[in-house]
């Protein structure tokens, strides 16, 4: 039940080279991450050489600047990528993966030609993974309220404090960081990039989560860490305002997750429900159950498309810091309603490990909390309405 092309007016979202693109991750994807998807959840991470050979095929690179190290492309070969990493059925993998798409943004877009080398290309190249330090154990959507400290000391900044929830923390080389520099609130806070093997920056025992298993997270330590000031990303004290441009980005993406999610949690129950018999017959073959997959379905097909006006209207270089906090909490509502009408199809066996619909629904639960929780979106909204 995938949807290649959207309508407004009759509009094309994706031309042909997009549709190349598609097929080419989706390849890669049946071949070299769904025969191990399983081994990779239990394990809670994934092995190195996928960056490597993300990498390599330039999907790393996927709407980055070529002069960068990245493979160009629009907002749309974003979706086409994430689309298709979420056809494994793993929202951590593609997490993980994906955590340099909110770790590089702000150095592509405030660093200097040193930092895009030192910082971007490698990790296009799948060869060092970046993470987005913001999150604190004091608080998690209150961002101006950060208290992580980088104190001016000669050539370098001090650090000292801690960040949580850190997707790809535990095996990151870099982490994009927002810390205090200035005054109290939001007009105080600055980025600087800070390497896994600075003297002082340590990693805690790898959390635990109730979904995402695939993707490692972590809590990160600072003890007076020095840091270089040419590892300053743009101006000081100017640090929240790139965090409030990133957020969109990251938005779009989570959105994305959240129909997909919805997609293979629907595509499963259609399956199953074809093939498992009660009084004697097919569990399609009560009118309750397809109404119930029709409604799964339309909720989907609304979910996508909204999303994919939202992303050309991005692509365009319009603001959509309101639309695309609403096409979020959308997104995840209905995921929230498909993972947990999958589960219901499936009766039990949707309660067991081992069946996808299980691992989407404990997958969904965190879409609607990440990037920004459903109750900070509304908020979003309502100040721009």
């Amino acid at each position: 039940m995938q949807t290649d092309t959207g309508v407004a007016g009759v509009q094309e979202y994706f031309n042909n080279e997009h549709k190349q693109l598609r097929l080419a991750v989706r390849d890669v994807v049946k071949k070299e991450v769904l025969p191990h998807i399983d081994e990779w959840e239990e394990a809670c991470g994934f092995p190195r050489t996928l960056y490597h050979l993300f990498g390599d095929l330039g999907f790393l690179g996927i709407g980055y600047p070529e002069e960068t190290g990245g493979s160009g492309g629009d907002i749309f070969d974003t979706v086409i990528l994430t689309e298709e990493l979420m056809r494994a059925g793993s929202g951590g993998l593609t997490a993980g993966l994906g955590s340099l798409n909110i770790a590089l943004p702000p150095i592509v877009k405030k660093g200097t030609i040193d930092q895009k080398e030192r910082f971007v290309r490698p990790v296009l190249a799948g060869r060092r993974i970046a993470a987005l330090g913001i999150t604190e154990p004091g608080g998690g959507s209150d961002v101006a309220n950060l208290q992580t400290t980088a104190k001016k000391e000669g050539n370098h900044y001090i650090v000292n404090g801690s960040k949580t929830f850190i997707t790809s923390g535990v095996h990151a080389d870099q982490l994009t960081c927002a810390v205090r520099t200035g005054e109290p609130g939001a007009r105080g806070i600055s980025f600087l990039v800070i390497e896994a093997d600075t003297p002082g920056y340590s990693v805690g025992t790898p959390l635990k989560k109730t979904g995402w298993w695939a993707s490692d997270t972590a809590e990160i330590f600072f003890d007076n860490c020095r840091v270089p000031v040419e590892n300053l990303i743009g101006e000081e004290n100017q640090g929240f305002y790139i965090i409030m441009e990133n957020f969109q980005m990251e938005r779009l993406q989570l959105s994305v997750m959240a129909y997909m999610t919805a997609q293979v949690a629907l595509d499963e129950a259609v399956k199953y429900t074809a093939e498992r018999e009660a009084f004697g017959k097919t569990l399609k073959g009560f009118q309750v159950t397809r109404h119930k997959l029709v409604d799964m379905a339309t909720l989907v097909e609304v979910a996508r498309e909204f999303t994919y006006r939202i992303a050309a209207k991005m692509n365009s270089g319009r603001d959509q810091s309101k639309e695309i906090s609403m096409a979020k909490n959308f997104a995840c509502s209905v995921s929230d309603r498909v993972t947990y009408d999958a589960v219901q199809l499936f009766g039990g066996y949707g309660y067991m490990r081992g069946y996808l619909v299980e691992r989407l629904y404990r997958d969904n639960r965190i879409l609607s909390i990440g990037g920004g929780t459903t109750e900070i979106m509304k908020e979003i909204i309502s100040k721009l309405m």
